[in-house]
C-alpha cells in the first residue's frame, strides 16, 4: 500500500478575475475549490491511474470535513487525525499573473503528532510513504527525521518531496525516492544550475548521501534521474503551460505507479515525465488519458 502524508493541508480556493483594483469591490469571472497539500495531490493522481493509496494528515473543522469528504468522493482512502482548529483556506487570485494568500494551519499538539507517529508505525516493509511539503510551524523542526526513523525501523519504503535542511536530514535513512527541482538542487549545494547536464554531478553527489533514486524536474528544460546504476535525461513534451501547481506531485505519483507496474525505472521517469507536463498542461491535475498522450514525446537518453 502507498500512503500519502500531508501535514498542513488547506481548501485551495481559486477566484479569476478580470482585474482586480485594490480597495475597490471585485467581482469573480470563475471560482473553484478543492483539496491542496502536496501528499493529497499525490494520492489524487495515483486514483486517476488505477492505483490504491491512503491519505494520512491532520484535519478540523469544516474544512477538514470538506477536504476528507471529497478524497472519499474520488475513492480515496482516509486516515485524518483530528486536531481542534479548522483546516487552512489557501486563496489564489488569477488576474493574468496569479497571486497566492496562503493561511498557516490550525495547531498540532504533541498528542496529535503521537497520534501520527503511532500509524506511521502499523507500516510494514510491504508499504511505501511518501512525505511532501513543508512542516507546520508548530511541530518539531525534527518531525521528517523523527517519521523516517520510525520507516526504518519497520522496513517501510518513504519517498520524500520537500527542500533545503528537510531533504538533506533523510538522506543517511536511504530514501527510496527524492524530488528535488533545479532550484532547490542549487540552493541545497549552494550553486547555480541551469541544464539537465550540469544536474548529474549533483544528483550523483544525492546518491553518495543517501538516496536510492533522484528526480530532479528543470521545467521546460527538461528532467533527470539519477540512480546508482544509471543516469537519464528526458525532454519535456511541448505544449501551453496552464499551471505550475502539482507538476511535481505529478512526477512522484507517476514514478511510483509505474514503478509499481513494472519494476523498471527507466519506465517509471519516463511516466513520471509525461505525468507532470501533462498537469502543467492542464487547468487541474493530470488525467491518465493525457499521460498516455504525452508519453510519446517523451524522450530519454542515458548518459555515460
Amino acid at each position: 500500500m502507498i500512503y500519502t502524508l500531508t501535514l498542513n493541508p488547506s481548501v485551495d480556493y481559486i477566484v479569476q478575475l478580470e482585474s482586480f483594483q485594490l480597495g475597490e469591490l471585485n467581482r469573480a469571472t470563475r471560482e473553484t475549490k478543492f483539496p491542496g497539500g502536496k501528499g493529497i495531490n499525490v494520492s489524487r493522481v495515483l486514483s486517476q491511474l488505477g492505483l490504491t493509496s491512503r491519505a494520512l494528515g491532520f484535519n478540523g473543522g469544516f474544512t477538514g470535513s470538506y477536504i476528507e469528504d471529497y478524497l472519499k468522493n474520488e475513492k480515496i482512502k482516509t486516515d485524518f487525525i483530528k486536531v481542534k482548529e479548522d483546516t487552512r483556506i489557501n486563496i489564489k487570485l488569477k488576474t493574468g499573473q496569479e497571486t497566492e494568500i496562503n493561511a498557516n494551519g490550525p495547531k498540532i499538539s504533541e498528542e496529535n503528532f503521537k497520534q501520527l507517529k503511532d500509524k506511521i508505525r502499523q507500516l510494514t516493509e510491504n508499504d511505501l510513504l511518501v512525505l511532501a511539503g513543508s512542516i507546520p510551524s508548530t511541530m518539531p523542526v525534527t518531525t521528517y527525521e523523527d517519521i523516517v526513523k520510525i520507516c526504518k525501523e519497520s522496513g517501510a519504503k518513504f519517498a520524500v518531496d520537500a527542500e533545503g535542511e528537510l531533504l538533506k536530514k533523510v538522506l543517511p535513512y536511504h530514501p527510496f525516492l527524492i524530488k528535488p527541482n533545479h532550484h532547490e538542487l542549487s540552493d541545497l549545494f549552494q550553486t547555480t544550475i541551469s541544464s539537465c547536464e550540469e544536474v548529474i554531478p549533483y544528483g550523483r553527489k544525492l546518491i553518495e548521501m543517501g538516496a536510492r533514486n533522484v528526480i530532479v524536474s528543470l521545467a521546460g528544460e527538461g528532467a533527470v534521474f539519477i540512480n546508482n546504476d544509471i543516469s537519464v535525461i528526458a525532454e519535456v513534451p511541448k505544449g501551453i503551460v496552464k499551471n505550475s501547481v502539482g507538476a511535481g506531485d505529478s512526477m512522484v505519483a507517476g514514478f511510483l505507479a509505474e514503478y509499481q507496474k513494472t519494476g523498471n525505472v527507466k519506465n517509471a521517469f519516463q511516466y513520471s515525465v509525461a505525468a507532470g507536463s501533462a498537469t502543467a498542461f492542464s487547468l487541474g491535475l493530470c488525467t491518465k488519458d493525457l499521460i498516455e498522450e504525452l508519453l510519446v514525446q517523451v524522450k530519454i537518453r542515458e548518459v555515460v
